[in-house]
C-alpha cells in the first residue's frame, strides 16, 4: 500500500512526537524542517521549563497528559523524571477548588490525593507551612525535559525512514486545485519545494505566519511568560513539581536552585513580526523584564522563606501559545485538503495531541474525542485579531484563576446578539455567552412568579448557586403549566440542498431522512468507528431543500467536507433567528395569529411548515427540547423583533432563559451532544437506538455493535452538582457524570452518568463525589417527566 508523502513544519518536540507516532504506524515517507537547528530549534519546546501536571476538567486534555507521562517515562529518566505534582492551597476557595479537582483526577483515571500542611511540607521542606492549608498531590506528574523527549522521539523516527531538516525556513505552501502539493523552504540561500500530500504545521508561535502561507487563519497568540532561577540555596531543594495558583506561581528545582514560573504580570504578546527583532538567546526568548517579575518574587519568597537568603537570576520572557478559548488547534484547513494544524500544544500534552492526530490522518479518527480541539470549532466572529488577541491575553490572565463552568469572558461582549435581544434586556435578561453569543439564562421580570410557588429546598450549595437564580423554578413551572419563549438563535442552522441531497444526507446521518417534504426527523451524525459526532434535527422542505438543525461550526465543516458535487451546504445562522413556544397554552398563543392550522390532527409532531404569524413569514417545526407541546418558529433576521412583539402582544407568555431550558430537558431526558457524548459513545449506549436506521447505509454503520458494557442513566440525587463528578459504587469509581441540573417540576437533583451497563437499572444506589463530599443518588427510569409523550403530542 502506498503511503502519503507527508512534511511536518516544526520539529519541536510535538513535531518529533509526530513523525514518532505516524512512522510507527507506518507512514515513513516523513520530512521534518525547522528553522533553527535540531533539536533545540529555538521555539517554546527550547525553553519551556517541563512541567507535566495531568489533572484538566477537560477529559480529553487529562488524557493528552496521561498518555504524554506514560510515553515519557518510557523513554528514560534523561527525558521524563516522575517526581510528582503538588499543588497547595493558601485561601479556603483554593481548597475546595483542589476539591473539585481530585474529583476530576477521579473521574477521567488519574491517581491523586489531598495532603494536610504537615505532609506538604514534608515533599517541598522549603514550604512555610503556615500559609499552606492543603495540598493535592498527584504521584505520576513530572517534569519532561523537552528538548530531550523530542530528539528521543525523532531518533524512533529516523530509525523508520523519518527524515530531519535543520536551518530550512518555511517560505511557502504549496497548493493546486485546493490541495496541498508541497513546502517551499530557504536553506543555505537557495529555495526549494518539497512535495507533499500532507503538510502538518506544528510550528508553535510560528504558526500564524505559516497559516498566512496556506490561506488559513491560526487562531493563536503568542505571550511571553516569566520565568528565573533563585540563587544557590544552603538547603538542597528537592520535591515534587509545586504549583502556588493563588498567586499564578509554579516552581521546580535546578540543583541547588529553585525555578519560579509565574503567570502573575501583565500579557505581554508579541507579534510575528516583533518575534526575531526582539529575540535574546534564541527567537522564543525576549529580554527579561524585572518590573514584572519583582512581585512573583516577594510571592514566591512568602511562600518558600528560604528564597529571601537569595536573588533572583537568569530570567526570561518566554514565548507560548494561547488561544481564545485555552485548546489546542487540531484539524485541517477547510479550504486547503491535506494542510492540517497542531498547533497551541504545550510539552504537557505533547505526545498526547500527536497520537490523536497521527490516529485521525492515518485511521481517520482518533480515539480520544476531539471537539474541544478542533480547528473549526470557531465561528467566523471569533477568527479577528482583535477578538484571538483579547481572549487569548485574557486566558493568560486566568490560566491558574479557579473558574466555574458556568463563568463567561467578560469582553469583548456582546459581541453576537439575537433580533430578541432588546426585548430580553428590557425583561432583565441576566446574559452568559457561548460561540460569541449573548445567551439569557433568567429575566428579573419574572421574579415576581416566584411568590406562592411551593419550591422545596433544592439543596443547592453555594458553588452550583453561581450563575443560577431561583428564577428559574419560576420559568420552569411557567412553561410547565403556561407558555414560554426561548430563544434558540444562536442554534446552528445549515441549509443542504440541490440534486442528490437526499441521498446524501442519507448516507451521512443514521436515521431515514428521506421523507417527504414537511417531515421533521432527529437523526445522528458519526464517525468511521460509530462514535457520535453530533445530533441533528433535518427538516425536509422540499425535495432537494433541507434545513438542519446543528450543534455547531464542526457540522457545518463535516457536511461540507463529504458534500458531492451539486449538493449546496451554507450556513444559514447569521441570516435568521428561532424562538421557541413551548407550555400547554402554545397552541393558544399562536394558533389567532397565523394562517396556518395548528391543531394536533392537521400538524403532527416532528412536521414543518411555511405561513405567517401576524406580518412575519415563518418556517414552524413542531419539536420540543423541553418535552411540551410547541413550535420553533424561524425567520429571517430583519424580522426576527416583529416575530417576538407579535408572540408577546398576546399577553399568555413569559420569556424563558437556559437555566430554566436545561433544567426541563433533563427532565425529559434529552441528549446535550458534546456534553452527555461524544464520539467515544454509541448510539446504543448513549440510549439513542431509536435514531438509528441499521437497514440502511450510512456512515459508522458497520462499526456498530448494540452489545454495550455501558450506558448514559439518570440519577436522582440528594444535592445538586455540577457535571464531571465522580460516580462509585460498592467503594470503587465506576463512572461520571456529565449534566446536572435540578428538576424544579419533579421536585429533585438530576444528574446524568455514564455507567457500567449492569448498574443502569433503575433503583440501583450510587455515590457522587461533589467537592470531596458523599452526595447519595439512585438510578432512575427515563424519561423522568411524562414519559408517555402524552404533553408533547397534545
Amino acid at each position: 500500500m502506498s503511503r502519503p508523502r507527508l512534511v511536518i513544519v516544526g520539529a519541536g518536540i510535538v513535531g518529533c512526537a509526530l513523525a514518532d507516532e505516524l512512522t510507527e504506524r507506518g507512514w515513513t515517507d516523513v520530512t521534518v524542517v525547522d528553522r533553527g537547528p535540531l533539536f533545540a530549534a529555538g521555539g517554546s519546546s527550547s525553553h519551556a521549563p517541563g512541567l507535566v501536571f495531568q489533572t484538566n476538567p477537560s477529559k480529553t486534555m487529562t488524557e493528552f497528559a496521561a498518555y504524554t507521562v506514560r510515553k515519557y517515562t518510557a523513554l528514560g529518566e534523561s527525558c521524563f523524571r516522575q517526581v510528582g505534582g503538588l499543588e497547595v492551597a493558601t485561601t479556603p476557595e483554593r481548597w475546595a477548588d483542589l476539591h473539585r479537582k481530585l474529583g476530576w483526577a477521579e473521574s477521567w483515571g488519574v491517581e491523586g490525593r489531598l495532603l494536610d500542611p504537615e505532609r506538604c511540607a514534608e515533599l517541598w521542606p522549603l514550604l512555610d507551612r503556615g500559609r499552606v492549608l492543603g495540598g493535592y498531590h498527584v504521584p505520576s506528574d513530572g517534569l519532561a525535559a523537552a528538548v530531550a523527549c523530542g530528539e528521543a522521539q525523532a531518533a524512533r523516527a529516523m530509525e523508520r525512514g523519518a527524515r530531519f531538516l535543520a536551518r530550512h525556513t518555511v517560505v511557502g505552501i504549496e497548493q493546486h486545485g485546493g490541495r496541498v502539493t508541497g513546502v517551499s523552504v530557504e536553506t543555505g540561500g537557495e529555495r526549494r519545494t518539497i512535495p507533499a500530500d500532507v503538510v502538518v504545521c506544528a510550528a508553535g508561535f510560528w504558526g500564524p505566519s505559516i497559516g498566512r502561507m496556506a490561506g488559513l487563519t491560526v487562531p493563536l497568540l503568542p505571550l511571553a511568560h516569566q520565568y528565573a532561577k533563585s540563587g544557590s540555596l544552603a538547603r538542597r531543594p528537592h520535591g515534587p513539581i509545586l504549583r502556588h495558583q493563588d498567586r499564578d506561581l509554579y516552581f521546580r528545582w535546578h540543583g541547588d536552585r529553585v525555578g519560579i514560573g509565574s503567570y502573575a504580570h501583565r500579557p505581554m504578546p508579541v507579534a510575528q513580526d516583533e518575534i526575531g527583532p526582539r529575540a535574546t538567546t534564541m527567537p522564543s526568548v525576549q529580554a527579561f523584564t524585572e518590573a514584572d517579575f519583582d512581585p512573583a518574587w516577594r510571592d514566591a519568597v512568602e511562600l518558600l522563606p528560604a528564597l529571601a537568603e537569595t536573588k533572583y537570576a537568569d530570567g526570561i520572557n518566554g514565548i507560548f501559545s494561547f488561544t481564545p478559548d485555552g485548546f489546542p488547534l487540531i484539524g485541517e484547513a477547510p479550504h486547503l485538503d491535506g494542510f492540517w494544524l497542531a498547533e497551541a500544544v504545550w510539552v504537557t500534552h505533547s505526545a498526547g495531541v500527536a497520537r490523536a492526530l497521527a490516529e485521525v490522518l492515518v485511521d481517520g479518527r482518533s480515539e480520544v474525542d476531539l471537539h474541544e480541539c478542533e480547528l473549526s470549532r470557531f465561528e467566523q466572529a471569533q477568527l479577528s485579531p482583535a477578538y484571538v488577541e483579547e481572549r487569548g491575553k485574557q486566558n493568560f490572565v486566568e490560566v491558574y484563576d479557579v473558574i466555574h463552568p458556568l463563568q463567561p469572558m467578560e469582553s469583548p461582549r456582546p459581541l453576537r446578539t439575537s433580533p430578541f435581544h432588546v426585548r430580553q434586556r428590557e425583561l432583565g435578561a441576566f446574559f452568559l455567552e457561548a460561540a460569541g453569543w449573548e445567551r439569557p439564562h433568567w429575566f428579573e421580570s419574572n421574579a415576581p412568579l416566584l411568590d406562592g410557588l411551593d419550591e422545596p429546598d433544592a439543596r443547592r450549595d453555594a458553588w452550583a448557586s453561581r450563575y443560577w437564580s431561583p428564577i428559574a423554578a419560576a420559568e420552569s413551572y411557567a412553561t410547565r403549566e403556561r407558555v414560554a419563549l426561548y430563544d434558540m438563535t444562536p442554534l446552528k442552522r445549515i441549509e443542504v440542498s440541490g440534486p442528490g441531497s437526499a441521498a446524501f444526507l442519507q448516507r451521512m446521518t443514521t436515521n431515514n431522512v428521506d421523507r417527504k417534504p414537511g417531515s421533521v426527523t432527529y437523526t445522528l451524525l458519526l464517525d468511521a468507528r460509530g462514535g457520535i459526532r453530533s445530533d441533528l434535527t433535518v427538516a425536509r422542505l422540499a425535495e432537494d431543500v433541507f434545513q438542519v438543525g446543528a450543534n455547531g461550526n464542526l457540522d457545518l465543516d463535516w457536511l461540507t467536507r463529504h458534500a458531492p458535487g451539486g449538493v449546496r451546504v451554507r450556513d444559514l445562522t447569521p441570516g435568521t433567528c428561532c424562538v421557541g413556544v413551548w407550555g400547554p397554552l402554545a397552541r393558544e398563543l399562536v394558533q389567532p395569529l397565523t394562517d396556518m392550522d395548528l391543531s394536533h390532527e392537521n400538524f403532527r409532531y416532528f412536521n414543518c411548515r411555511s405561513g405567517y404569524v401576524g406580518h412575519v413569514p415563518v418556517l414552524a417545526l413542531r419539536v420540543s427540547y423541553v418535552g411540551e407541546l410547541g413550535w420553533e418558529l424561524y425567520t429571517s433576521a430583519d424580522m426576527g423583533l416583529k416575530l417576538w412583539d407579535t408572540l408577546w402582544s398576546r399577553g399568555l407568555a413569559v420569556a424563558g432563559g437556559r437555566a430554566a431550558f436545561n433544567s426541563l430537558r433533563l427532565e425529559k431526558g434529552y441528549r446535550l451532544w458534546g456534553v452527555d457524548m461524544t464520539t467515544e459513545h454509541n448510539p446504543y449506549e448513549a440510549g439513542l437506538a431509536f435514531a438509528v436506521k441499521a437497514d440502511k447505509d450510512f456512515i459508522g454503520r458497520d462499526a456498530l455493535t448494540t452489545d454495550v458494557t455501558r450506558r448514559l442513566a439518570p440519577l436522582l440525587s440528594d444535592e445538586v452538582v455540577m457535571g464531571k463528578e465522580p460516580v462509585r459504587h460498592g467503594g470503587r469509581t465506576v463512572g461520571y457524570v456529565t449534566s446536572a441540573a435540578y428538576g424544579h417540576t419533579i421536585r429533585r437533583p438530576i444528574a446524568y452518568a455514564w455507567l457500567p451497563a449492569e448498574l443502569t437499572e433503575p433503583g440501583t444506589d450510587v455515590e457522587i463525589s461533589y467537592f470531596g463530599r458523599r452526595v447519595l443518588a439512585e438510578v432512575a427510569a427515563e424519561p423522568l417527566f411524562d414519559p408517555g409523550m402524552e404533553k408533547i403530542r397534545r
